[in-house]
């Protein structure tokens, strides 16, 4: 990924201006990166509005430990605990589970830790071992888990938004584990830079879109599908690829595909 902040606006330019003649792709392509990264986006909301839940409570801080998030047919819940001291069981502190709206969580507290073994234990598991892995810079990031194909587990860990204005993109990589997140099976780094400074738009105007460039892959990453729709104003993304690939990922998460 290329950081030339000062030439993103007048690439992205340029990208409108060369889609502005084509004809786009009767179809969208890379439905699987859409389909994660709209999972990533749901995972952060959920933990972002559960975790303002529990805290409503005032739990202790030494209870919350780590937050996970998982999704079923009637919507998110979001568990806060820790490893017990034998690694073998996940020890749940609090509970926030989705009710009407995608912000609107209830909270139960347990008074005794509820005891998981199953996809909590494995999660907390591979949680550790991708940020023991990861070399971070000093920032906070975010670590989300999302189921993989054949019974495995995705894990994410994706540098956290410090500033309401600024959204962080790159420097970010996934992790794909075994079924009890004790082996790692793959590890992708989606992207090397983290790119904050955006650039500065002349006055009245309004952005349209931005562009960056992959260098790590010729394709878009599910982080770009969650940068694009976490970011606020809506707006699409162009992708350059070494392969001189121009990809789209537009407001809603699609991916269409051209030339450059």
């Amino acid at each position: 990924m290329s950081k030339r902040p000062a030439i993103v606006i007048l690439v992205a330019l340029f990208c409108l201006t060369c889609l502005a003649g084509k004809k786009e792709p009767d179809s969208p392509v890379m439905a699987d990166v859409t389909a994660r990264g709209r999972t990533l986006y749901e995972y952060d909301q959920a933990a972002w509005h559960a975790t303002d839940a529990v805290q409503a409570t005032n739990p202790p801080a030494a209870a919350l430990g780590r937050y996970i998030a998982r999704k079923s047919d009637t919507g998110w819940t979001v568990v806060f605990g820790h490893l017990n001291e034998h690694r073998d069981r996940f020890l749940i502190a609090y509970e926030a589970t989705q009710v009407l709206s995608s912000q609107e969580f209830t909270v139960k507290k347990f008074d005794r830790a509820e005891e998981d073994t199953s996809f909590y234990l494995a999660a907390a598991k591979g949680i550790d071992a991708a940020l023991a892995d990861f070399v971070r810079q000093n920032r906070p990031y975010n670590v989300s888990v999302l189921p993989a194909p054949s019974n495995r587990l995705y894990v994410y860990v994706v540098p956290a938004q410090t500033d309401a204005n600024i959204y962080p993109l790159g420097g970010d990589a996934r992790y794909l584990f075994t079924q009890d997140g004790s082996t790692v099976l793959e590890k992708r780094q989606l992207h090397k830079t983290i790119l904050e400074n955006r650039g500065e738009l002349p006055k009245g105007t309004t952005p349209q879109a931005s562009f960056h460039t992959h260098v790590l892959s010729d394709v878009p990453e599910d982080t770009d599908v969650f940068f694009v729709l976490t970011r606020k104003p809506p707006m699409a993304e162009f992708i350059g690829t070494m392969n001189k690939k121009l990809y789209t990922v537009n407001p809603d998460g699609t991916i269409l595909e051209g030339k450059l």
